[in-house]
């Protein structure tokens, strides 16, 4: 005989730290009232499916759309530290969209999301910095974050946070820099950056490296890189095993010894020594990279002594693959070789 029983236990397939979504186009603007809602578990639940949803661009648009950035904005400073995390979580998976990241900019996120930079919780702050990180893979977002003085911040930060979130910041920096260098320079980036060079972690180099290379663009940035010395260590990375490290540091170089005074502090850090090497690398960007900088050290009478005496290795890279590495091979040679 049959008996009616109710179990104790959930249904399959139901998670009870989320909010079930309504169906069809009422899910969204239901998930909307309950993050209003005073209740925490209601609050915690309807972020927590909002999170999965926020996966699908049709449905980032659709909260967009409805206004959810403003009462994301009003969560930042819930005080309860797993609704901070799920939403800044909300807003790293939304800067994946291009509609998110172009939300961000109309909705004003960037100031509200900076307040959570001191964040108690790692989990949150390394959201935010994921979120800056994809936000100025744009150039408006980039320009967006460079017009709210973050990179002053940003700057700071790679001091004393953890490496996972400094490799973020050294990234945003990259893109920050390319729009404006000097509030990176007035910060004190390039000693900073310095020390990242020599950092046990290939990813900190490789990204220090690059974010020098934004940095070496203005006359004051080449200056700074001279003063501080780093030249010498950017040409002791192009010995280094990572071959992105090394195509970082070779375009620092390039950009950075496009002076009188960097031509020299990198022919006395013995630069053409290391560069030579390079023209056969593996890696294209190496490649480009290491005759562009030996090109421009043969604008110097010592430079162009020592590599007239090695042009035959170079003449070898006018069959690459690579269109762009023949082109600068071609302007290396005529280079060397040119007389008055």
């Amino acid at each position: 005989m049959a008996h009616t029983r109710i179990s104790p236990y959930w249904p399959p397939n139901i998670d009870p730290t989320k909010a079930p979504i309504a169906f069809g186009e009422r899910a969204l603007p239901k998930l909307k009232e309950e993050l209003q809602n005073p209740e925490l578990l209601t609050r915690q639940r309807a972020l927590r499916a909002l999170t999965d949803l926020m996966h699908d661009p049709e449905f980032a648009y659709e909260a967009i759309a409805l206004g959810f950035l403003d009462n994301l904005k009003v969560l930042l400073f819930d005080k309860d530290n797993t609704v901070r995390q799920s939403t800044t979580e909300v807003f790293s998976i939304l800067a994946t969209h291009n509609v998110g990241r172009n939300g961000f900019l109309r909705s004003e996120v960037i100031i509200p999301l900076s307040q959570l930079l001191d964040d108690p919780v790692d989990f949150c702050r390394r959201n935010v910095h994921k979120t800056f990180e994809l936000l100025s893979e744009l150039p408006d977002g980039a320009a967006g974050l460079v017009n709210a003085n973050l990179v002053t911040q940003l700057v700071l930060k790679l001091r004393t946070e953890l490496e996972e979130i400094q490799e973020l910041i050294l990234s945003t920096l990259h893109f920050c820099v390319q729009v404006e260098a000097f509030q990176a320079l007035n910060a004190g980036a390039v000693s900073v950056l310095k020390e990242k060079l020599s950092h046990s972690s290939v990813s900190i180099r490789s990204k220090a490296a690059r974010a020098l290379m934004g940095i070496t663009i203005p006359l004051e940035g080449k200056n700074r890189v001279c003063d501080e010395d780093v030249i010498p260590l950017l040409v002791q990375l192009l010995k280094d095993q990572d071959a992105q490290v090394r195509a970082n540091a070779a375009g620092a170089l390039m950009n950075a010894i496009i002076t009188t005074q960097g031509k020299y502090a990198a022919l006395n850090a013995d630069a053409i020594t290391a560069l030579l090497p390079l023209v056969n690398d593996e890696l294209s960007k190496v490649r480009l990279n290491a005759i562009k900088t030996l090109t421009s050290l043969s604008e110097a009478p010592e430079g162009r002594k020592v590599l007239l005496e090695n042009v035959d290795q170079l003449r070898g890279q006018l069959h690459d693959p690579s269109e762009a590495v023949r082109r600068a091979t071609e302007i290396a040679i005529q280079t060397i070789q040119w007389k008055p």
